[in-house]
Parts: structure tokens; C-alpha cells; sequence
């Protein structure tokens, strides 16, 4: 079956900087089909839309998963691996999933390379891809981890500031009040408060959180598990 669904995508972050347009990623997939004769049915648009959301949660990606249930189409074509996917996992589990179903996978700017999952090759190297960008995004998982540890360590300052510390220049400074406050969410929680109970009674003695609102079960929580307050408390 020759009938094909192009899918394209921008984040909102691309747009900002400038990235491939959608208008760009659509004449470069209609022109790749023109040429491997294949006949694009629908055009798929998402814009604004994070690869962080998997294909199905975004509107137009449960569009597609829809026309490929249906059998409407037998080849899906995007641009590149993160045009389409989240992480190796959400990859694999579709593309295993279209090769059951005869539906092929087309990948066109792959390092100036096509990739078809229709053959047995361009299978493989989409598993070793998928594999790949996995790792990249732990190491990256990784490096912010430890980055946002050495800035607590140090007290350097880091967005949003913390509730407890004020920012000047590039460190944080002790705020007194707050840290406080900081004292009888432990000291609750001790005694065996639940999250919700030590939030209300923040919110009843009028202790503001950094943003000025009422306090939530899940900011009590932040600041309970947050080790920042390890050495200030």
C-alpha cells in the first residue's frame, strides 16, 4: 500500500530559536514521497508541541496512530526520529507495533541519509538509533543532576530560587523567615502531619509562599525532599 501520512512538528522552544519550520519539514517529506513514488494522504501538523509528550498524548500523533489502526495508510514519513518520538521506549514499542501491521517507517533526513523500516536493515539501524538517543538523554538526565547538586552544595543560585534563600548576584542567602517556616514543616511532619494538614496550617498563620500564594500538599513535599535544606535547617 502506497498511501502515506506525513507527520510534522515544531516545539515551542524551536520557534523561538529559529528551528525547521513546518513549512520546511513539509515540502522536504512531500518531495522524498514524490520521489519513492509514494502518494502522502494527509499532512499532520503540530506546532508548539514538546517530543516530551509520547506520539499518543499530543492531538495530531493520536490522529495518526488512529489512521495507522484503520489501515488507511501503509507508510508513515517525518522528518527525523524526534519528530516523532519522546524516548528509545515510546520508538520501539510503535515501531514494532507498525512492523506487525506492514506499515513502514520513513525517517528522511538522517544524517543525509533515508531510513526505511520496510527492509530488514533500516530496522536495525533504527533500534541502534532509538538505543543511541536512550543514552544521550540519561547522560544529559545526569549531568543536570549533578550540576543542580554542585550549585545547592556551593549555594549558588539557580531559578526558581527556593523558599529559605534570597537571591544576590549569583548565590543564595539565607532567608531568615522562610527558613523558619522551613523548621515547623519538619517538625510537623515529625510529629506525623500529613502533607495537606501541615499545608493548611501554613496558609491559616499567613506564611506567603515564594510566589506569594497559599501552600499545596505537593510544595510541602518539594521542600521535605529538597536536600538543600539539609545544612540551612
Amino acid at each position: 500500500m502506497d498511501r502515506a501520512v506525513i507527520y510534522i512538528r515544531v516545539s515551542t522552544q524551536e520557534q523561538a530559536i529559529g528551528g525547521v519550520s513546518l513549512k520546511d519539514q513539509e515540502a522536504k517529506l512531500k518531495a522524498y514521497c514524490q520521489l519513492t513514488d509514494l502518494e502522502p494522504v494527509k499532512v499532520i501538523r503540530e506546532e508548539g508541541i514538546s517530543a516530551a509528550k509520547p506520539l499518543g498524548t499530543r492531538p495530531g500523533g493520536q490522529e495518526l496512530l488512529n489512521m495507522v489502526k484503520r489501515g488507511e495508510v501503509g507508510h508513515v514519513v517525518a522528518l527525523k526520529l524526534d519528530r516523532l518520538f519522546r524516548d528509545a521506549e515510546d520508538a520501539l514499542r510503535e515501531s514494532k507495533a507498525w512492523d506487525k501491521a506492514s506499515i513502514a517507517l520513513h525517517l528522511v533526513d538522517m544524517g543525509g541519509q533515508a531510513l526505511n523500516t520496510a527492509s530488514a536493515m533500516g530496522r536495525f539501524f533504527l533500534n541502534t538509533m532509538a538505543g543511541f538517543a536512550e543514552l544521550e538523554r540519561n547522560l544529559i538526565s545526569e549531568r543536570t543532576e549533578a550540576a543542580m547538586q554542585y550549585k545547592k552544595k556551593h549555594r549558588e543560585a539557580y531559578s526558581p530560587v527556593p523558599f529559605g534563600f534570597d537571591r544576590e548576584g549569583d548565590n543564595l542567602t539565607e532567608n531568615k523567615a522562610e527558613l523558619k517556616a522551613v523548621q515547623l514543616i519538619k517538625k510537623w511532619r515529625a510529629k506525623g502531619w500529613t502533607l495537606q494538614r501541615i499545608a493548611t496550617e501554613l496558609t491559616g498563620r499567613r506564611i506567603n509562599t515564594k510566589q506569594g500564594g497559599k501552600w499545596h500538599p505537593g510544595t510541602v513535599r518539594y521542600i521535605l525532599q529538597n536536600n538543600l535544606y539539609a545544612e540551612a535547617v
